[in-house]
């Protein structure tokens, strides 16, 4: 009795609120994939039908056929792998510099970088795009890399600190003592080391890449367009073309869904490394 009485209470202050937050959250994404089958007519029937009658992937086809989204689609991948490699690129030596060396201004400069992130986007869009037209980097696949890159850097270095101070400094020093320069045992001991934490670290700005809205928006033209700013060109004055809406939205939220559910375990043991008082 006491066991089933256990059970009961799990359930109710446990499994239930999680499904209840599971349907909450994916509900959205479900009712969005739904409409992308349904043909024009039944998104506009009234009452509202919650399940086609008769499904179709017009929608999808017209996407492919009659606008520039496949070229928005590899602009956008392109964009997320550049700010990914660029990101890692920075933030792996300044990460190591950050956690293995002493030097004055070291704390102030961490706590910059986590302030860095308490501040809103537009805030920083202004300058930015003003910086990006001295250079002649507007509406070039470059300049929206960097734009990306640069607002996901200070807390790469930050996660990234966090997860080397967890790598003991006497495996650095025994490798050096062996006769192994700094640089030989960055490459073969702490890389493989911290594989993990720069997994999650590149995953994280991937995704913060492939779904960035303001950036890509202020930054981008007619030569470059990711799929955000692509998006939001289905939403007219007077109309919304909710097929071609709903369409390109399932597409754009099926690879970072395919990727995390991939490496989600990495993801997450690379989060919570990271996330020790640095």
């Amino acid at each position: 009795m006491i066991e089933r009485r256990s059970r009961i209470r799990r359930f109710f202050e446990i499994e239930l609120p999680a499904i209840l937050l599971v349907i909450l959250a994916l509900a959205p994404y479900v009712w969005m994939a739904i409409t992308s089958i349904k043909p024009t007519v039944e998104i506009a029937r009234f009452p509202v039908l919650y399940w086609p009658e008769n499904p179709t992937f017009e929608h999808y086809a017209d996407l492919f056929a009659r606008t520039s989204f496949p070229r928005n689609l590899l602009d956008s991948l392109i964009v997320a792998i550049g700010a990914s490699a660029m990101g890692l690129g920075l933030a792996v030596p300044a990460a190591y510099a950050f956690s293995r060396f002493g030097f004055p201004g070291r704390r102030a400069a961490m706590t910059m970088f986590l302030t860095i992130n308490m501040f809103p986007i537009v805030l920083l869009i202004i300058p930015l795009f003003v910086a990006m037209r001295i250079l002649g980097l507007l509406d070039t696949i470059p300049g929206v890399v960097l734009g990306h890159a640069t607002f996901a850097i200070p807390f790469a270095i930050w996660m990234l600190t966090s997860y080397l101070n967890g790598i003991p400094r006497e495996l650095d020093e025994a490798a050096m003592i062996d006769g192994a320069s700094r640089l030989a045992t960055i490459r073969y001991v702490l890389l493989p080391l911290a594989a993990p934490g720069i997994a999650a670290t590149g995953i994280y700005i991937f995704v913060a890449s492939w779904n960035e809205y303001l950036f890509a928006m202020m930054l981008s033209g007619q030569n470059v367009r990711t799929v955000t700013v692509a998006l939001q060109s289905f939403i007219g004055e007077y109309t919304i073309q909710w097929g071609l809406l709903t369409a390109g939205g399932t597409l754009v939220a099926l690879p970072v869904t395919l990727l995390f559910l991939f490496v989600q375990r990495h993801l997450i043991g690379g989060l919570t490394a990271g996330a020790v008082k640095s």
